[in-house]
């Protein structure tokens, strides 16, 4: 056995015999089974990215993999400088980007033009090889003037690399205390899961399709919160390392700039609830447009005429009510 196993390719080769792992580890790292086959065989090499997310895969055979792949001369680079991608970083030019939207845009375009910037450029970041990453920016609801309190979080705007949608606002959800941006909204600190299938995983997971693993981080100013940064990843364990979660955590800071003071909230303030699943959630969005048509109509009529993005805001919060409503009589 010794001798069988004298590379990570022959590791490799004794792992995938079993017909159930080797799909599991296709599925994970997003390639082909028969991939797994030409690198076992030596027919074809890893980019350094793949052979990553193959350690990741392995947890019980890694250190084991990792030390035989040590051994090969052609991966000592990747091995000893390239495996926690601790050098990635937002580019110093990109924050002049960032910044000269911040002085120009309007205040009505200014959330959704910044967002937009900075997501598309975090997603080229975090998923350079295509293996599929969305990213939303999930915001704090506005209290309502009875109780002043924040009782749930929206996603706004969203990106995705396949198989997510290129714009994934048109799919925005409400999120509550049952979700994984909830629980990081409560307590204003970053989490993720890396496995959201993991029942026995004590923290909460709002699973959406395609989504294996997960990550929250708060966007904060001066001790208060107006939303979250929410990563999923279609690979288990995408999160694992830290010089991404690094990376994540200053896009949310970035992300602090696409918001008005007004916006953010004291962490006393989050009394989030839960909120109704997905499906039931898109009955009540199905008439969103023409609800939105209706108020600017009204609005015209009782001379208090509204634009569309206050029309729309309007909305969001009547819906808001309407679902925390059907969440309490559910309970």
């Amino acid at each position: 056995m010794q001798e069988q196993l004298e590379t990570w390719r022959s590791l490799l080769k004794t792992i995938i015999s079993d017909p159930q792992e080797r799909q599991r580890l296709a599925e994970e790292l997003g390639i082909k089974s028969i991939t797994l086959s030409r690198w076992a065989n030596n027919e074809s090499d890893p980019r350094p990215q793949n052979l990553r997310h193959l350690l990741t895969a392995l947890p019980q055979q890694r250190e084991q993999m990792l030390e035989l792949i040590r051994e090969e001369t052609g991966f000592e680079e990747f091995t000893n400088a390239g495996f926690d991608d601790s050098s990635i970083d937002i580019p110093s030019a990109f924050y002049i980007r960032v910044f000269s939207a911040r002085s120009s845009t309007v205040e009505s375009m200014r959330f959704w033009s910044i967002s937009n910037l900075i997501l598309q450029q975090a997603i080229s970041q975090l998923d350079p090889d295509r293996l599929g990453i969305a990213l939303n920016v999930v915001r704090c609801m506005i209290p309502s003037p009875s109780d002043q309190k924040v009782h749930s979080l929206r996603e706004s705007v969203g990106f995705g690399t396949h198989p997510w949608s290129g714009d994934l606002e048109q799919k925005a959800m409400f999120l509550g205390a049952e979700s994984l941006c909830g629980y990081v909204a409560t307590i204003c600190r970053p989490a993720s899961n890396q496995n959201v299938d993991d029942k026995q995983n004590l923290i909460p997971a709002h699973k959406v399709e395609h989504e294996k693993s997960a990550s929250v981080h708060p966007i904060l100013f001066a001790g208060r919160i107006a939303g979250c940064l929410l990563v999923s990843s279609t690979q288990y364990n995408y999160f694992l390392p830290h010089s991404r979660l690094t990376l994540i955590e200053n896009y949310a800071n970035l992300l602090a700039l696409a918001f008005e003071p007004e916006e953010f909230f004291e962490p006393q303030d989050i009394e989030l609830r839960v909120m109704p699943n997905q499906e039931e959630q898109k009955k009540r969005f199905a008439d969103f447009r023409q609800r939105v048509a209706n108020t600017m109509i009204d609005g015209s009529r009782n001379k208090r005429p509204v634009n569309n993005v206050q029309a729309e805001r309007i909305v969001w919060q009547q819906l808001e009510e309407e679902l925390l409503h059907q969440a309490t009589l559910s309970s």
